[in-house]
């Protein structure tokens, strides 16, 4: 069955009221975390593929995104980049669709439009946009997750599960058109986004994932798996012990530290504090970066 530009594969599932939770890459999913999320979800709700763009080329570059060669029983396939939807349903029984989106490099609005068309669909009441993005926050601090929601209600449960209100203004994804249109279209809509250390590049980010995990689950009542909160408490102790053994072979990095620290404390509290740093402790920071990605 066609839907905009996707096929959908029949028999198509009867959904109630479901809710959409989707990932964009490469824009906002830093250290994975977003992929990682609903990774995570996908196995725990054993979630069916429903479909994917039937033509994927009219809206990727393929020497931007890379097909993969994979070994496979039938031997060598071909993994092809592409945007696709699957369904679950949650413990509490709420029915979701799970989207991973690339950003389009062609025909952007076509790409847009058959997302928006897959959620009238399907009856779509609720889209949930999950991401990560790097900031000048210290690893010494819980991660921030900053938002924004479509009504008072979505505010209200934002504002209790510690979401920052989204301040960012700047370049941005063709594909953020969907949020916008989607609420337009009277669909309830949030974004909600992790901050992580810029100076603190990992593959695979579980600190954020989990961290990304509690802010949801607050919101629609399913726990993060007992799995990935270990992952992201050993990834917590290694930087810790990384950061630790590198502050005392190089004193010059702490003075970073309590910057990052004062400026996040005063993010939190609504107070107002210096953002800007000086051009040595700039030089600093990204030595810091270096340091930390090699080992």
């Amino acid at each position: 069955m066609r839907v905009g530009a996707f096929e959908i594969h029949e028999p198509v599932p009867e959904l109630k009221e479901p809710h959409v939770l989707a990932v964009l890459q490469p824009w906002i999913d830093v250290g994975n975390v977003g992929t990682l999320l609903l990774s995570q979800l996908e196995a725990r709700w054993e979630t069916t593929g429903m479909g994917q763009l039937e033509r994927p080329g009219a809206f990727f570059d393929f020497t931007r995104y890379r097909p993969v060669l994979q070994l496979s029983e039938e031997g060598r396939t071909l993994a092809i980049p592409n945007t696709s939807v699957s369904w679950g349903r949650s413990e509490a029984g709420r029915d979701f669709l799970l989207l991973r989106l690339l950003e389009p490099h062609a025909q952007a609005e076509t790409y847009v439009e058959s997302v928006l068309e897959l959620l009238g669909r399907f009856g779509v009441t609720g889209y949930c946009l999950l991401g990560s993005m790097y900031d000048m926050v210290p690893h010494t601090r819980p991660l921030l997750v900053s938002g924004s929601g479509s009504n008072l209600k979505l505010q209200n449960e934002m504002e209790t599960a510690s979401v920052q209100p989204s301040e960012y203004v700047g370049p941005t994804s063709i594909a953020l058109l969907i949020t916008q249109n989607a609420a337009a279209m009277g669909i309830e809509t949030a974004t909600l986004i992790v901050h992580l250390p810029q100076y603190l590049t990992l593959e695979n980010d579980y600190r954020g994932q989990t961290r990304l995990m509690e802010v949801l689950g607050a919101m629609y009542g399913f726990p993060a798996a007992p799995e990935d909160l270990e992952k992201a408490r050993g990834q917590e102790q290694s930087v810790a012990q990384v950061a630790e053994r590198m502050m005392q072979q190089e004193p010059r990095y702490r003075p970073i530290l309590q910057h990052l620290e004062a400026l996040y404390d005063a993010r939190v509290n609504k107070t107002r504090h210096e953002s800007q740093l000086s051009p040595e402790l700039e030089q600093l920071l990204q030595d810091l970066s270096r340091r930390f990605t090699q080992g």
